[in-house]
């Protein structure tokens, strides 16, 4: 079946086509045209009447929506969490898994890799987030799952499973330079997070492998004092670091909107990715989370106590909307934040993450105030009432 999108404000490469349409053929762009004429032959026509074309949203930290957590790891828990965030713009999904035992995330690697197999899915592969973390930058990370990491435990994972795409660290913990070394090896993303490491244990991960950063400045160390001199942390550490790619949480809640702005002016927007961070309750009515530790409170997801932040209630039409308005970035380096610097870190930027002839036809449209008015993913409308 082909598609055209008419009178769009089209976010391509080589920038933004005026009053232009995209032709899509099944699942796959076929061309971008300058003008809004109805092509002979198509079969189905999608008015965007002005809104701003973008490519699709692609979300590399999220741990559930519509009700349901990927920690369940059943099918219809991630068929349920996926199609949720799709509604709000996130066409492509790395489904995250907060600190876990061993038999659930072998449980939802076993859906995942299901999953991945079929690309109407969404599901592009699975991220772990921890166990492997500093059980004192645990925050929302359930404390009695978190340990070191040792090479029984880790390798028959990686080597089991296909759909294994990411996984999270604190660089400072004994053993994470093999465990670095050897993900990379396998071609497996590895992100320092939850962690209190120094600028050298940051430069050691860096070398071992460690290419990324959890959810930047969230569980992690700034400059500090220890007794009367100052020291520096993982966030300086991360800035000073070229090679390492930041992910941030554009909620405006977890990372206030002057801090989206000094992370997008300092790292760039190649080395910058939006990420929701959502947890069970995002895209859903409701009021709880899968966690049940956890309470929903001002716009944010914290633990009962109030001692930390623990994952947000946020969708990728949210953060657009708040790096643009509230953090004053320009939409279309948030429009690359969101799609294409994370196809790029993940890997998948040869289909996914532009508006291009034969990429995926993964598409968000949005109007001139950032309300989301449609959502195309793999050539197929989305009913994002």
């Amino acid at each position: 079946m082909t598609t055209q999108i008419l009178n769009g404000k089209i976010f391509t490469p080589a920038g933004w086509v005026e009053g232009g349409s995209v032709v899509i053929d099944g699942t796959r762009i076929e061309k971008i045209l300058n003008h809004s004429n109805r092509l002979d032959g198509v079969d189905k026509v999608i008015d965007a009447k002005g809104s701003y074309v973008l490519p699709g949203g692609i979300d590399i930290h999220v741990h559930g929506g519509g009700g349901r957590d990927f920690m369940e790891g059943t099918e219809d828990a991630f068929v349920t969490a996926v199609e949720a965030h799709r509604k709000h713009g996130t066409t492509s999904i790395f489904p995250t898994l907060s600190s876990s035992t061993v038999p659930m995330i072998r449980e939802a690697l076993e859906t995942c890799d299901r999953l991945v197999a079929d690309p109407m899915s969404g599901v592009l592969g699975l991220h772990l987030e921890g166990p492997y973390f500093n059980p004192k930058m645990a925050g929302g990370q359930l404390p009695e799952n978190i340990k070191v990491p040792t090479p029984e435990e880790y390798k028959p994972i990686v080597e089991d499973f296909v759909s294994l795409r990411r996984w999270d660290a604190a660089p400072e913990l004994p053993g994470t330079e093999d465990f670095a070394r050897y993900l990379r090896s396998k071609g497996i993303v590895v992100s320092l997070g939850h962690t209190a490491a120094t600028p050298e244990d940051v430069e050691r991960g860096y070398r071992a492998g460690f290419s990324h950063a959890t959810h930047f400045y969230n569980a992690m160390t700034g400059n500090h004092k220890e007794g009367v001199y100052k020291h520096a942390g993982v966030i300086e550490a991360v800035y000073l670091n070229d090679g390492i790619t930041v992910e941030m949480i554009a909620d405006g809640i977890h990372v206030p909107p002057v801090m989206l702005r000094l992370i997008h002016k300092e790292k760039g927007t190649e080395n910058t990715a939006l990420i929701t961070d959502a947890l069970a309750c995002a895209a859903s009515d409701s009021k709880t989370a899968f966690d049940p530790r956890v309470i929903i409170e001002d716009g944010v997801c914290k633990l009962a106590d109030r001692s930390a932040i623990a994952g947000s209630i946020a969708t990728m039409d949210r953060l657009i909307r708040t790096a643009v308005q509230k953090a004053g970035i320009p939409l279309e380096d948030v429009a690359r934040m969101a799609s294409e610097t994370p196809a790029r870190i993940m890997g998948v930027y040869d289909r996914k993450g532009s508006i291009a002839p034969g990429k995926d036809a993964d598409i968000m449209m949005f109007d001139a105030d950032l309300n989301l008015t449609g959502v195309v993913q793999m050539g197929r409308e989305i009913d994002i009432a």
